[in-house]
């Protein structure tokens, strides 16, 4: 028969064991995920089942979704159809400032090089105030309608100085090859499959114009729910970064598998791509702070956003 003290020695253990199984209790039986075509991350976890072997322990089923970019990803986080989702950095300050409850699990800062302004073959802009009275591409609501304000900021413009043509990155693809716009904002790989064509130029690159971030969020509800197994999943996300970063030409081949976008094009765009994610701290939230005050200051948005209210986990 256990003594007294024997079972007090039992104690922790037994509430530890109570952890563990309420946490298993806890999981949810799905993780879905938003992903745009060709995030290099997310399809490299995917090809490599990094998350399904992560949760499978766990009872939790993965799946993925994908989207051509990053608003229609939110939406479907707003609505209830996701749980994460992968963006650049204004789709989230669109969203919040609809009232969507999501929340920034960790951040991605890109290099600086994965966007850009590009001008068709015979184009006279040679420099940014050559903007002026011109039609700009961009998916409203995208990274690319960032950049494209933060450009004009720096070339002294106002967003009334253009002629702003808001369209999806396939639809801005025609409209580019066609001439119905004078320059496309856009990210890789479309600028990477863009930029190798006969007479297209690059007139500037995010390094010329601003700072951005892509992010990894979740909705409010599933990080307040399932916070253990949250942190398992942005940990596992940074392993696969990291494993990205150190095979660049093997992200390339995965990414050419899963597109058919042409191998030149996804071995530039992973040659100049930043994977690896870092967390949520007072920096990244500063600039993205930016980005919202940006957007609310034209009224692009209906209302201010205070975007540390939408940090999960705040890191020192």
């Amino acid at each position: 028969m256990l003594s007294r003290r024997s079972l007090l020695a039992l104690v922790p253990a037994m509430a530890a064991f109570a952890a563990v199984a309420r946490a298993a209790i806890e999981a949810p039986k799905h993780l879905r995920i938003g992903t745009q075509k060709g995030e290099p991350v997310l399809v490299a976890a995917r090809k490599n089942r990094s998350l399904e072997t992560l949760l499978e322990p766990l009872g939790v089923e993965v799946s993925y979704i994908e989207f051509q970019f990053g608003p229609p990803i939110l939406e479907a986080m707003r609505v209830g159809s996701l749980d994460i989702g992968a963006t650049g950095d204004a789709p989230p300050i669109f969203a919040q400032a609809a009232h969507s409850d999501l929340v920034y699990i960790a951040a991605r800062p890109d290099n600086g090089d994965s966007s850009a302004i590009l001008l068709p073959p015979g184009s006279k802009i040679e420099t940014l105030p050559d903007l002026k009275g011109k039609r700009v591409a961009f998916g409203r609501g995208s990274s690319a309608h960032n950049l494209t304000i933060a450009a004009l900021e720096r070339a002294g413009l106002s967003y009334g100085d253009i002629q702003p043509v808001t369209l999806a990155p396939a639809d801005a693809a025609a409209a580019f090859e066609h001439g119905d716009i004078d320059a496309w904002t856009i990210w890789d790989p479309y600028y990477a499959i863009t930029e190798g064509r006969p007479g297209v130029r690059v007139l500037a690159t995010t390094k010329d114009i601003t700072p951005q971030n892509s992010f990894y969020l979740a909705t409010r509800d599933y990080a307040t729910r399932y916070g253990e197994v949250l942190t398992k999943v942005v940990q596992e996300l940074g392993r696969v970064g990291a494993w990205c970063d150190a095979h660049r030409d093997e992200v390339a081949r995965l990414l050419t598998a899963q597109t058919g976008v042409p191998l030149d094009a996804w071995t530039r765009a992973a040659n100049r791509a930043s994977f690896r994610s870092v967390p949520i701290d007072r920096a990244v939230l500063a600039q993205q702070q930016q980005v919202a005050d940006r957007f609310y200051g034209l009224r692009i948005i209906p209302s201010a956003v205070t975007v540390s209210d939408y940090a999960w986990h705040v890191s020192s």
